[in-house]
């Protein structure tokens, strides 16, 4: 007999870790929906044509492909692999070949999805028009602690405005998330990809842009040394690797980095983009004006860095991060602005911003950090004995009753011994055993019994739901 098992890089979860896991989609819930932000799901797989050329080709790689229906090992008629598929194909490779059978994908992340969606229901939104949507992804990657193959994102986007009302709104809703789920030492990271391209410009342009881009995005991962090997590797002269530093190591706090960063780019010769210089620093600067006129209080929390890259290519303007500093994970939570995606799909000029929260990261997290209260296996809040045939039936109404009044409750399916339904209560968390024996029945009382603290209730059957109710 073959052993069970599940595919690597995924996860069954028992009833205590769903509802843990419950408990940050119910936070994160709350503070979309406090915003303004409307729910919204998509299916599960997507056309290939939607997914491909929208995450960069490290992206695409990581992309599950479904293979068509139909059994693509026999042959169907002379050197015919499929209808579709003849042995010159084969020969080809695997690009000529792919497309013909596996037209479909699981989808890499929620944002491309959700821009496919408002292209074909441009008709029936109001924009700006904000949604989130909670929901699994799927990357073929591989599988370690904090990076799954299957795992849950919690995303809030906006499409329909140019506006950095909406940028300063995202710092707020990490925010609030955070403190909420109790993971209050964090750091959200902020950039631009303006910023990113002005220093591309300060290098003189040497090199190819999104190279530069996708090795910056790695600095925390492989160091200084692994960016510039791979840097060197990419064609950057050494001289040209050294400046790149010099501007993405910049010190102070938030104001005081994008004056330096302002000073670098002019002394580079960099030519502004923007009525205020550059495009960039300027934005990344009415961000913060808007979190100080919107009352935030943690910019302790808040860190301009000039090295963050985000490694999606549709990114085109504001782009965050998420750190939780006191624990060794990557990244919870990123997002920015996207001013092209509608675009792929027949809908040019809308601008959005938006930003992801990776459930299963902050789960890691709360977890290494002991912040979940206990939780129990089953929801149920009451377990009502029973002894045999006749005090079953007798306690169906009050377990009718109970139910009614919002009060989780079941009675032990058999008769058995006291003892071992003592035990199942007590294996599954359940708070409160109400025993209905022939004494009880007989006076017409249910014994209650507390089973953390072992106090014991008496109370007349048609006053127990009013008195857990209290």
């Amino acid at each position: 007999m073959q052993k069970p098992s599940i595919p690597q890089g995924t996860r069954d979860f028992g009833p205590a870790q769903v509802a843990r896991r419950q408990h940050i989609f119910n936070v994160i819930r709350r503070t979309f929906e406090q915003f303004g932000y409307a729910p919204l799901e998509t299916p599960t797989l997507e056309n290939l044509s939607v997914l491909t050329g929208k995450y960069g080709d490290e992206g695409d790689q990581l992309l599950f492909k479904v293979l068509n229906s139909g059994n693509f090992l026999q042959n169907e008629r002379r050197g015919v692999i499929t209808p579709n598929v003849t042995a010159e194909d084969l020969d080809a490779g695997p690009k000529v070949v792919l497309p013909k059978i596996a037209e479909k994908g699981l989808r890499y992340d929620l944002t491309v999805p959700f821009a496919r969606y408002v292209a074909m229901n441009r008709g029936t939104l109001t924009f700006p028009f904000r949604r989130y949507q909670m929901q699994p992804v799927w990357r073929a990657d591989r599988p370690q602690r904090g990076r799954y193959r299957e795992f849950y994102q919690c995303d809030a986007d906006v499409v329909g405005t140019d506006s950095l009302l909406c940028e300063a709104e995202i710092v707020l809703m990490m925010a609030q998330v955070l403190n909420g789920l109790g993971l209050h030492d964090f750091t959200i990271k902020i950039n631009h990809r303006g910023v990113l391209r002005n220093i591309f410009q300060a290098l003189g342009g040497a090199g190819n842009e999104n190279d530069l881009f996708v090795a910056i995005d790695k600095l925390d991962k492989i160091g200084r040394e692994g960016v510039s090997k791979e840097l060197l590797e990419k064609g950057f002269a050494a001289s040209v690797i050294d400046t790149l530093f010099e501007l993405l190591g910049v010190e102070g706090d938030y104001a005081e980095k994008l004056q330096r960063l302002l000073a670098g780019f002019a002394t580079a010769g960099v030519e502004s983009d923007h009525d205020r210089g550059y495009r960039g620093l300027a934005e990344l600067a009415d961000v913060h004006d808007l979190l100080v006129a919107s009352g935030f209080r943690q910019f302790e929390r808040l860190e301009f860095d000039p090295a963050l890259a985000r490694g999606l290519s549709y990114y085109t303007g504001c782009i965050f991060e998420v750190k939780i500093n006191n624990v060794a994970m990557g990244s919870v939570s990123g997002g920015g602005r996207y001013d092209n995606l509608t675009g792929a799909f027949g809908l040019p000029g809308v601008s959005g911003v938006g930003f992801s929260f990776g459930v299963d990261r902050l789960y890691d997290c709360l977890e290494s950090l002991d912040l979940f209260t206990e939780t129990a296996e089953t929801p149920t809040r009451c377990l009502l004995t029973h002894f045999d045939k006749e005090s079953g039936l007798a306690a169906l109404p009050l377990l009718a009753q109970l139910r009614a009044a919002n009060i989780p409750s079941e009675l032990y399916p058999d008769a058995s011994k006291l003892q071992k339904q003592f035990k199942y209560a007590d294996a599954k968390g359940i708070p409160l055993v109400l025993i209905l024996g022939p004494e009880e029945l007989a006076a017409g009382v249910v014994k209650i019994k507390i089973l953390k603290t072992g106090e014991e209730k008496v109370l007349p059957i048609g006053e127990v739901v009013s008195a857990l109710t209290v």
